[in-house]
């Protein structure tokens, strides 16, 4: 996963979303306290920062230096890099104690994990029986009608260019297999996907420096492909424009629905072995 991003690591940060606000009231709400969280698959810090408003520790964790290089610095961060995967032992030592974490979150970033594996990490470190998972990805943005039809078209050219494992964000993470109760407050135990809107106000240069950090765009490069033809880019600057009346520089609001699957650990059995 770590090398699918490097290339494109500070497009990255500049680019992606944030989360709403409202994401992480909701996520909080759920938890019992608010002592520890674990970011997972950090990336750059955009999820962690927000944690880290409610949360008295965090720990940020990826596997790529470079992402985390462009991560913002906070007191109540620690930012740490770790290999693609982890026994127990070096879990426990490396992020944190058995029964210590109040929350973790995987924003963006649960597709690519090994879902078995994180499941069975995740129930050693969460809190029993009220630690929670919370999960979550954004699927394609909307501008308006004319830049989400050109927007359509791009995406489905660019399928043969995802890894597999982005399958898993186009179905809102809504057929994974989520081995946790349904949190305090959901009347029917549902654990989602539940929907949020992340909006960003972005120039249509932002939104192609936003495109072109996608792995996919990077791949087709890779492959001679140029996703952002001359022909791509001038259809764009038209439908941005609107009417004829806008400017391809100003700004325009992006809007990204959220998917979140969201449970608590309870009682659950994970497996002590030092895989």
């Amino acid at each position: 996963m770590a090398n699918l991003f490097n290339k494109q690591a500070k497009l990255y940060r500049q680019t992606r979303p944030s989360y709403p606000p409202q994401l992480f009231d909701f996520i909080a709400s759920k938890t019992h306290n608010h002592d520890l969280a674990w970011d997972v698959g950090t990336g750059s810090g955009q999820a962690a920062i927000s944690l880290a408003k409610i949360y008295k520790n965090v720990v940020a964790t990826d596997t790529s230096e470079q992402q985390l290089s462009y991560a913002p610095k906070l007191p109540n961060i620690r930012y740490q890099q770790t290999p693609p995967t982890m026994s127990l032992s070096q879990l426990h030592h490396t992020v944190a104690p058995r029964d210590s974490v109040d929350v973790i979150t995987a924003a963006q970033s649960f597709h690519w994990f090994d879902a078995p594996e994180f499941f069975n990490q995740a129930k050693s470190v969460l809190r029993k029986p009220q630690g929670v998972l919370a999960v979550w990805c954004y699927t394609e943005p909307s501008v308006n009608e004319a830049v989400d039809a050109l927007y359509a078209t791009l995406y489905k050219e660019s399928k043969p260019y995802w890894a597999d494992e982005r399958k898993k964000v186009d179905d809102r993470y809504a057929s994974i297999d989520f081995p946790f109760e349904g949190v305090e407050g959901i009347s029917d135990g549902s654990t989602g996907p539940f929907e949020f809107v992340s909006e960003k106000a972005m120039t249509l240069e932002a939104f192609f420096t936003y495109i072109r950090s996608w792995s996919a765009y990077q791949t087709a490069r890779s492959e001679g492909v140029e996703l952002l033809s001359e022909e791509v880019v001038n259809e764009f600057e038209r439908a941005w424009r609107g009417n004829g009346n806008g400017e391809v520089h100003c700004e325009k609001i992006v809007r990204y629905p959220v998917h979140l699957r969201i449970g608590k650990v309870g009682t659950s059995y994970y497996e002590e072995s030092d895989y």
